[in-house]
């Protein structure tokens, strides 16, 4: 029973973003939600990928069974729509600093990847790459419930970006440590950093979940 559990929730990458794409089947979303819609495919794509490199790796050619980059190429899609996102919603508050940030990030991967990592390397994927992303995410995620705070409006529990902000901002706060210190478990505790894992698992089907709720208030509006 537990292996069964265990293999569900290894798959979850996948599988968790069926849960957004059934409502994207049935209900049309506005524009503003464009590029989270986009997002949602992007990963699945990335994701199936992933997960089927993981799992066939003992077939593939040694120049190939590796699925490293792949995670570096979720985590830098993943910022660009989010942070694109964020800016398009037309918040007035920190408008010039949410624009920088992407700037900033992408300088950061230049320097990055040109001089201290390889963004295709076999053995691990970037915690550097992710730890950032996910540090810049929480900050559009804080700057939008501050910007609902002072808003006399309000939030209303049927309000669509609330969801989706809410979702993004449980999966990058859980996950930035995990980011952040992943390789180096790996390296001194890696049975310990393996079942970490789950807990980034467990953090996207949430994501996931919220993502799908604010689809389908979408459809109700």
């Amino acid at each position: 029973m537990l292996k069964i559990f265990q293999l569900v929730l290894d798959w979850s990458e996948v599988w968790a973003l069926f849960t957004p794409i059934t409502i994207l089947m049935v209900k049309q979303q506005p524009a503003k939600l464009k590029l989270v819609v986009a997002y949602v495919w992007a990963a699945l794509i990335i994701n199936l990928a992933i997960d089927l490199v993981w799992k066939f790796r003992m077939l593939l050619p040694a120049d190939y069974n590796s699925n490293n980059f792949l995670y570096n190429l979720h985590s830098t899609v993943r910022f660009y729509l989010f942070s694109a996102f964020f800016i398009h919603l037309q918040q007035p508050f920190l408008v010039k600093v949410k624009k920088i940030v992407p700037v900033c990030f992408t300088l950061f991967m230049i320097i990055n990847f040109t001089f201290f990592e390889n963004f295709f390397d076999y053995w691990k994927f970037s915690n550097r790459l992710l730890s950032i992303e996910a540090a810049l995410l929480l900050f559009y995620v804080l700057q939008y419930y501050l910007f609902k705070i002072n808003d006399n409006i309000g939030t209303k529990i049927t309000d669509n970006v609330f969801w989706i902000v809410t979702g993004l901002g449980i999966f990058v706060a859980l996950n930035f440590f995990i980011f952040l210190l992943y390789n180096e478990l790996t390296i001194r505790f890696q049975r310990f950093a393996i079942s970490l894992w789950s807990v980034h698992n467990i953090s996207y089907i949430i994501l996931n979940l919220f993502l799908a709720k604010g689809f389908y208030e979408s459809g109700k509006q």
